[in-house]
């Protein structure tokens, strides 16, 4: 693209319009904090989020898409800190150590779960016992048809969430995904702390 050159009428306006201006110095760095006032972010609310979807179902080109938006069980439990022993917890973590007690979920509800999970952690640390097994399986793929969607393993994704509640997040001191020979995505170890 070629410039065209200005007429002598618009030589004349530029010049009329750029007699009052200075010329811009770009060696000179213009701080922003000149035009803006900061504002410290701590003294604003955080909005208030009524409703996050966590999982949508729908059709995409004409086929059933199920995508879970939340984060999955085995990164919720690997995002935690480790509490224990870091050469225990590596041995755990490669099934080496040897569960204690073991507890089967499978095929409870909700309702009938927590209570019976709540009485087996309790009892295995006035036991003494330091490593469990808690088994919940890792769900049914089950679509009702219905408009709201359904997690898959609600017990494999709600457990987690009871351990780290009281009170058996008094008793606990680490919470991991089993290894694959004790049950791998399908079950969580649970290290105990000591009765004192």
């Amino acid at each position: 693209m070629r410039r065209r050159r200005l007429r002598p009428d618009e030589e004349e306006l530029w010049r009329k319009a750029t007699e009052k201006t200075d010329q811009i110095r770009f060696n000179k760095l213009v701080k922003s904090d000149n035009f803006v006032t900061p504002i410290k972010i701590s003294n604003l609310e955080k909005p208030k989020v009524d409703f996050v979807p966590k999982t949508f179902s729908g059709l995409v080109n004409k086929q059933l898409v199920h995508l879970d938006l939340a984060m999955s069980v085995s990164e919720q439990v690997a995002g935690r800190k480790i509490s224990m022993d870091r050469k225990a917890y590596a041995r755990l973590m490669r099934g080496k150590l040897r569960p204690e007690g073991k507890i089967d979920l499978h095929g409870m509800t909700l309702e009938r779960a927590h209570p019976v999970l709540t009485r087996f952690i309790l009892s295995a640390q006035s036991q003494g016992k330091r490593l469990v097994l808690v088994v919940t399986g890792k769900g049914k793929q089950r679509d009702d048809g219905g408009p709201i969607p359904v997690r898959i393993g609600v017990l494999r994704h709600q457990v987690p969430q009871w351990l780290n509640n009281p009170p058996l997040s008094l008793a606990i001191l680490q919470v991991t995904q089993a290894h694959v020979r004790h049950g791998g995505g399908g079950a969580y170890y649970v290290y105990l702390k000591k009765v004192r």
